[in-house]
């Protein structure tokens, strides 16, 4: 039978349309479970944000997390605060939720940028922090030299006046169990509270 004939022209053409309509089943279940990984993974991080707090204040606050290209919202809030997801590349557990003064806060240490003096903002820490340089406000990874804490659920004052910060002890190796300054002597100190 010659490859022109118009029966071996059908078999190669429901051959190919069988390969393609496979291809293209293969390709949307590949989409479905990537769609669904997604969607699985951006409701762990929203859970994991929402540990940050009480769930009166959880339930209505924006939800974000933050990666290499930035920040980006998983859920918009209506109540003026903003949970962020802990960040995996950290050592240890670190949601944080926050009023718009914090956020600004945040913003600012982000981008090594000095913050509003006197815009004072609060934030919650509830799950704890196990992943912190005492004072090094950019520290990734403890070192010996870099006095890395452990604390508990906590809450934080953010961007009072310097004024605000003397009364609280500034001791590098500092005493989690009461309200002592973190990162003292930077733009960036600010008031550690535990709560339990």
């Amino acid at each position: 039978m010659s490859t022109s004939s118009p029966m071996v022209r059908f078999a190669v053409a429901a051959l190919l349309a069988a390969v393609v309509g496979a291809s293209s089943v293969v390709d949307k279940t590949l989409v479905k479970k990537a769609s669904v990984a997604k969607a699985s993974s951006e409701a762990q991080m929203i859970a994991s944000a929402m540990r940050a707090v009480s769930v009166a204040v959880a339930k209505t606050a924006t939800i974000v997390t933050m990666d290499a290209s930035g920040m980006h919202t998983l859920r918009k809030g209506t109540n003026g605060f903003t949970c962020m997801a802990d960040n995996p590349e950290t050592p240890g557990p670190d949601p944080m939720c926050m009023d718009a003064n914090a956020m600004e806060w945040v913003h600012a240490w982000i981008e090594h940028k000095a913050p509003t003096a006197g815009k004072v903002g609060f934030m919650y820490m509830l799950a704890g922090g196990t992943d912190a340089s005492n004072t090094d406000p950019y520290a990734t990874k403890p070192q010996a030299s870099n006095h890395w804490v452990e604390t508990g659920p906590h809450v934080m004052v953010v961007g009072a006046n310097p004024d605000f910060y003397s009364q609280y002890p500034k001791k590098a190796d500092p005493d989690t169990s009461q309200p002592y300054i973190m990162w003292p002597g930077t733009p960036y100190q600010h008031v550690m509270i535990p709560v339990k």
